[in-house]
């Protein structure tokens, strides 16, 4: 049986042996990090998977990409549709057709959200532009989203993973609908900590991008009185996918983690935060990223304030790194679900 002693054994004996220690220390750190994948390859039990609706900004970072490609990966979930939100939603729903048609899910219904003005890098513009699985037609997305609600009442999580366009004009169109979703997971804001090297000393709160660029929105969506799950820059900041995982992961050669190979050396060669996908990993298993009641208020430059006042949403301030990645590079690199 292959275990992690026996790789740490391995690559200690032919680094003592080869005298390569730079190589040689990349070569381990891949074989630790297959070994812990395949330890880690068990899906927890459900009666029924969680009826799930994902509203993303795709096609800027590349986070959003990664967090559909677990989503995909994910038996607890039922994905009822993917909307797009923020900027030039057409093209990031194409994006989205192929992202799907790719993985084998064209089943899976993609709307549009409301266009807005936005100056943002769509570095992955020419997958979305290559013209593979393209609809030819994507229903509107706050159209699709209510009905979706008011066919399954009390039972779909609404994951927002991009700025909250369609979540506010939902709430201005029916707000009483809106609020029959089962809970909404949202990645945005930040609490104590904000952007930064999560090897250097922490840096203090400040607005994020999917609450700044929508911070009204984000307001209607605090006071709405749906059940609230938040995923600020505190527990997802430190989510840094390595070259060693990027290697492990791309190497894997199934068609959804080639998709995500040519997504991200579109989008650019850093490496990238994995911000949105805690909350697919958060409704996969909630002990990734552990939740405490707190009330929320938006201010005028969008920060996201804890005060005293009533619980509004559930905040994971912590996560474990180790623990996220363990599972998510098990979900991506195990067999198709």
């Amino acid at each position: 049986m292959l275990t992690v002693d026996r790789l740490v054994f391995g690559a200690w004996h032919l680094n003592w042996r080869e005298r390569k220690p730079g190589l040689l220390r990349a070569a381990f750190r891949l074989l630790l990090v297959s070994a812990c994948v395949s330890l880690a390859q068990t899906v927890p039990s459900r009666l029924s998977p969680e009826k799930v609706i994902i509203d993303s900004d795709i096609g800027d970072d590349i986070d959003d990409a990664f967090a559909i490609a677990l989503a995909l990966r994910s038996p607890e979930i039922e994905i009822l549709g993917i909307s797009t939100t923020f900027g030039d939603t057409e093209t990031r729903a194409k994006l989205v057709d192929r992202l799907l048609g790719e993985a084998g899910r064209t089943d899976i219904p993609v709307a549009v959200g409301v266009r807005t003005d936005a100056k943002t890098s769509f570095g992955q513009r020419p997958y979305a532009e290559g013209g593979h699985f393209a609809r030819s037609a994507h229903p509107a997305a706050v159209d699709f989203i209510l009905d979706q609600i008011q066919r399954h009442p009390g039972e779909i999580t609404l994951v927002t993973i991009g700025p909250l366009v369609n979540v506010g004009a939902m709430i201005d169109r029916d707000r009483q609908t809106f609020r029959r979703l089962r809970r909404v997971v949202m990645m945005g804001g930040s609490i104590e900590h904000g952007y930064g090297d999560p090897y250097a000393l922490p840096t203090p709160a400040e607005p994020e991008w999917n609450i700044k660029n929508d911070i009204s929105s984000a307001r209607k969506l605090f006071a709405a009185g749906v059940s609230l799950y938040q995923m600020p820059l505190d527990s997802t900041q430190d989510l840094k996918l390595d070259e060693v995982k990027r290697a492990f992961l791309f190497r894997q050669g199934t068609p959804l983690t080639d998709a995500l190979t040519i997504l991200y050396h579109q989008w650019g060669y850093l490496t990238p935060t994995l911000y949105d996908p805690m909350t697919i990993a958060f409704v996969d298993d909630a002990k990734l990223c552990p939740v405490e009641p707190m009330h929320i208020e938006v201010d005028d430059r969008g920060m996201t304030r804890r005060d005293g006042g009533p619980p509004n949403a559930q905040v994971c301030l912590h996560s474990h790194p180790e623990a996220f990645f363990r599972f998510y590079l098990a979900r991506l690199a195990g067999p198709a679900r």
